[in-house]
């Protein structure tokens, strides 16, 4: 099989570039750029196990710096980009919309603009090949109620600052490709957990939380459900559609393994009862239930039928063992997470500017 020279911008250092980036490099066909601005999620040591690869180079750079965009394709010349760009925390996104309209969206279209520039610079049989992959959410569909899943003709209904910018950054790629003819592929993922998540997401600030001591924070009941989705698992499907993807098309990408954010927080606690016992008693005494995040979406989950089908990709690990294996992960890795709790997040809270304003109002 061919290999590409493949560009994994922005967030190439963030979670789920790095998997993308280490998977890539344990299978060493591909010639891999990670291109990254190194923003508080950005982490080099993220990519420590794919960086001594004669595979793997690192540009850091903003998206939003068209020059060095453009630099990065006139040198390295892709065949396929992942663009992961995205601020991607709903808290924060509440706290500071600007930068995820200029990240998401402004982001976006500079690395549309360099991409379309590039492909249409290539000689014909590399132009028939490329590929510009747009790696989305989920939360651009909005709710769901009790039944039903997100298809790819889902309706979009983003209900916060995030998913806003995010549905805009997915129109945009659509666009480039009804009007311009670039060959792109949108993919809107499920939840993503696993080693290196950086640790204001729910999974793994309860798991250093847990290991700390310290209270468990857990929006409104925790009624809240999600479709987890391995990050493992997630690279593998992203670089199944670089491959055999269909331009055009738009894959959902889930893990099958819907949770509630309760049954979530108390499973960790289990782990943690079995792998590092409290004397002080079980790991489920520190939940602390908090005040709800605003506008809060109930329930999301993703019909992953047509990636299977027609793609072959199905997830490797449920949600039992992947959450088995984070744990323990997180256990054995301190130095990782201790330098980001010793430097740009101490795991505060997040979000609280509207239910500031509310409370005031």
């Amino acid at each position: 099989m061919r290999g590409f020279n493949e560009i994994i911008d922005h967030r190439g250092a963030g979670f789920i570039g790095s998997a993308v980036a280490r998977a890539s490099v344990l299978k060493g066909v591909d010639q891999i750029l990670v291109l990254d601005k190194l923003t508080y999620a950005g982490n080099l040591a993220s990519l420590r196990p794919a960086a001594d690869s004669p595979n793997f180079s690192f540009l850091q750079a903003d998206i939003c710096d068209a020059d060095a965009v453009a630099g990065a394709f006139a040198d390295f010349q892709p065949d396929v980009v992942m663009h992961l760009a995205a601020e991607s925390h709903v808290d924060r996104s509440i706290d500071g919309p600007a930068a995820f309209i200029e990240t998401n969206v402004v982001g976006t279209f500079v690395m549309l603009r360099a991409a379309l520039d590039h492909w249409r610079r290539l000689d014909r049989d590399r132009a028939r090949d490329f590929r510009f992959m747009h790696i989305s959410t989920d939360e651009v569909f909005g709710a769901l109620g009790a039944e039903g899943l997100f298809r790819e003709d889902t309706p979009y209904a983003p209900t916060s600052p995030y998913s806003a910018s995010k549905a805009g950054s997915d129109h945009l790629v659509r666009a480039w490709r009804h009007t311009y003819g670039l060959p792109t592929i949108v993919t809107n993922c499920s939840n993503n957990y696993g080693p290196y998540h950086f640790p204001e997401k729910l999974i793994p600030l309860t798991i250093i939380n847990a290991i700390e001591e310290k209270p468990l924070p857990v929006y409104g009941r925790g009624e809240n459900v999600r479709d987890w989705l391995y990050v493992e698992d997630h690279a593998s499907a992203l670089m199944c559609v670089a491959r055999d993807g269909q331009i055009g098309e738009s894959y959902n990408v889930g893990g099958r393994n819907e949770w509630r954010n309760i049954d979530v927080v108390e499973a960790i606690c289990d782990l943690m009862d079995e792998f590092r016992p409290r004397q002080a008693g079980p790991h489920r005494d520190l939940i602390a239930f908090v005040a709800d995040r605003p506008g809060h979406d109930l329930r999301y989950a993703i019909d992953a039928s047509k990636i299977e089908r027609e793609l072959g990709w199905r997830p490797a690990e449920r949600f039992e063992t992947g959450l088995r294996k984070t744990v323990r992960w997180y256990l054995d890795n301190p130095d990782w997470w201790q330098a980001i709790r010793s430097g740009t997040y101490r795991g505060e809270r997040l979000g609280v500017i509207a239910e500031k304003a509310e409370a005031v109002a």
